[in-house]
């Protein structure tokens, strides 16, 4: 009740400061009508502009912003609401561009209203379209990451001074006021997430004590604190992570805790080679130094209790699970657990010889899914499907909390087929690594 009182008084929030700058905007506005297009236009331009800025807020990684909904959740909307800005600025430059004078840049008798607003719009052109296809141009994460905040910068920037020159609607001290103080926090914002956190940061670094190899084409990274006492989290988070750089650097990445929660002090992450920065983690040495910002996350047990527990892991996504089964075991957890593990062939799945151990410490079962099982096999083979759930969840699973985290296409089979079985919605949970 509380996440949803909570994330409701969230969505107001977000709600009223989009549509706030429109009325401000209107409020007082002198003279004759412009016209219903007109006006219509520069309706979805304010609403627009207040859903780009709103962006800043949702990648800021203010813990009580993403508790409610989850990270991945939230960086879902962030992308679906950030197409949503694009398409009313785009309807509202159609409608109101003056385009005789957009035809004559790059004249340097074009007003500068006219300038700052198509460099706003040529940010916004390219931010969506290299975030839409940005593995179709062959942009690494990192590469995409700098660009992505730099033409966000530029975006919100220009069109911020594109307002103001247009004074029509910003014609009274009090309104430019506002916008200034709306430029201001925008301001404040990116001096939060680029100074204020990485300062924090430096004065908690880590230090990579042990580098370890693990099935799958993954590497276990185990870390110290260096001169603090460490963090606390929850089996089944993440943090963001800067290794061996400043924690000014502008990319950081998200990995999930792979260690048990009642570990004192170190804490490890589990990393799979996929792109250009995790293929290099297996080279990184001991003393690496490494700035940890978390925990986040709500794909843990923790906030899900129930009286017994089902985990569905594809790939990689074995990692926070093996942090939730080793926490459950060294709390002494009786509870009853079911572990679905997929992958493509049997020497790749990750933590297969953890996952022996644990059955000894937990009442666990674990069901190993391969798609191209050795010739001996006699497991479960091809992908997991309802029939494959019915074969090994035990009566009354309905009342049990369901973790799911791998592929997005295995995720969305995943929430169908429980939904098949009659698990109720409230009690399955993901985590998706898609969403960077």
């Amino acid at each position: 009740m509380k996440s949803v009182v909570e994330g409701s008084g969230w969505i107001g929030l977000f709600v009223g400061v989009a549509v706030a700058p429109l009325v401000f905007a209107v409020i007082g506005v002198q003279g004759p009508g412009r016209g219903f297009v007109t006006e219509f236009s520069v309706a979805l331009g304010f609403v627009g502009l207040a859903l780009m800025g709103l962006q800043f807020a949702l990648v800021a990684r203010f813990r009580g912003v993403a508790a409610p909904f989850g990270t991945d959740a939230l960086a879902q909307f962030h992308r679906q609401i950030g197409l949503v800005g694009f398409v009313f600025v785009v309807v509202h430059v159609a409608l109101s561009a003056q385009w005789e004078m957009v035809a004559r840049l790059p004249s340097w008798d074009t007003p500068w209203r006219v300038r700052f607003g198509v460099a706003a719009l040529l940010a916004l052109v390219a931010l969506v379209t290299t975030s839409i296809w940005r593995r179709r141009l062959r942009l690494s994460y990192e590469v995409w990451h700098v660009l992505h905040g730099l033409l966000a910068v530029t975006c919100v920037g220009t069109a911020l001074v594109h307002v103001l020159l247009v004074d029509h609607y910003i014609d009274s001290r009090w309104k430019q006021a506002l916008w200034l103080l709306m430029t201001a926090a925008f301001v404040a914002l990116l001096g939060w997430v680029r100074v204020a956190k990485p300062l924090m940061l430096w004065r908690r670094p880590w230090t990579i004590d042990k580098v370890t190899p693990e099935r799958g084409r993954c590497t276990t990274l185990t870390m110290r604190p260096s001169g603090h006492r460490g963090m606390s989290f929850e089996p089944g988070q993440f943090a963001w992570f800067v290794i061996d750089r400043a924690p000014f650097a502008f990319t950081q990445h998200p990995f999930s805790f792979s260690s048990s929660a009642e570990a004192d002090g170190e804490i490890e992450v589990t990393v799979k080679a996929l792109g250009d920065f995790t293929a290099g983690v297996a080279d990184l040495t001991p003393g690496t130094k490494v700035y940890v910002e978390g925990p986040y996350g709500a794909f843990t047990p923790d906030q899900h209790e129930g009286p017994g527990f089902c985990f569905i892991a594809g790939g990689v996504g074995v990692t926070p699970i093996v942090s939730i089964l080793r926490t459950l075991a060294d709390r002494g957890d009786r509870r009853p657990l079911v572990a679905f593990v997929a992958d493509r062939e049997w020497e790749g799945v990750t933590f297969r010889e953890e996952f022996e151990c644990l059955k000894d410490r937990l009442d666990l079962d674990i069901v190993y899914v391969l798609e191209h099982p050795p010739p001996e096999w006699s497991g479960e083979t091809g992908r997991i499907d309802v029939a494959t759930l019915q074969r090994h969840l035990p009566p009354g699973h309905r009342r049990w909390q369901f973790f799911i985290c791998g592929p997005n296409p295995m995720m969305d089979a995943m929430e169908h087929a429980l939904e098949a079985l009659g698990v109720p919605g409230e009690h399955i949970h993901t985590e998706r690594f898609g969403w960077v």
